[in-house]
């Protein structure tokens, strides 16, 4: 199993905090062998839940100008129209994507072409399933013209439990359909707003793996001739 780099150094401390504490125990509570080994036994449980969530599994990624593939692993929990302020300032198709805590909680660029526009807004920690998440909490918002035409915008959003979103993409990027742009820390959403006329290719409540589930496919723009 390989292990996503933000993972590394959280790992490697937790794993030498827990020898030692272990170490101690069995050297200065050696008459309660029980205990000692209830709490190794506990130890080795924690490490192993923290070790697969940061895993890096295999994808076979998919590429289309015009296919928008899921930003990351996880539940569909809203597909609606609704007012997006930030960058359209008008009425967009929002798809968001709910990661529980043994999900892979990498983030992917949903479809490939030129970052115009990033932010990153620090926030609240508020349940990611909250309505008020998306505008509230930790969150950074990327706006990506696609090779198809139009600009899609998606957005990664830390719940309760995340403490801090990473990004790997910068204004006047040219990135690649399900190629890596973040990782969420112990969180949690990503949200995913297209036109209006967008075909929808998922339902609520379908599961979904980032990178390799089509959502949605844009209507691509026919360059006029005259």
């Amino acid at each position: 199993m390989k292990i996503h780099k933000e993972g590394r150094r959280i790992l490697f401390f937790t794993l030498l905090a827990l020898l030692a504490v272990n170490l101690l125990l069995f050297r200065l509570n050696a008459q309660n062998d029980t205990f000692n080994k209830i709490f190794a036994g506990a130890s080795a449980v924690a490490f192993l839940l923290l070790l697969q969530f940061f895993r890096s599994p295999f994808r076979n990624l998919l590429t289309h100008e015009d296919l928008i593939v899921a930003p990351a692993d996880g539940k569909v929990v809203v597909i609606e129209d609704v007012h997006e302020p930030e960058y359209f300032d008008d009425v967009r198709k929002q798809i968001s994507i709910f990661m529980s805590p043994i999900n892979v909680h990498i983030t992917r660029n949903p479809i490939s072409g030129i970052v115009r526009y990033f932010k990153y807004h620090p926030g609240n920690y508020l349940v990611a399933w909250h309505p008020k998440s998306s505008t509230k909490n930790e969150r950074t918002t990327v706006v990506v013209q696609s090779e198809a035409g139009p600009f899609v915008l998606f957005r990664q959003i830390a719940g309760a439990m995340a403490r801090r979103i990473v990004w790997y993409v910068n204004e006047g990027d040219e990135v690649s359909q399900g190629e890596e742009f973040g990782f969420i820390k112990f969180g949690s959403r990503v949200d995913v707003f297209v036109p209006v006329d967008t075909e929808i290719r998922v339902q609520i409540g379908e599961k979904v793996k980032g990178g390799e589930t089509i959502i949605a496919q844009l209507k691509t723009e026919t360059p006029s001739l005259f």
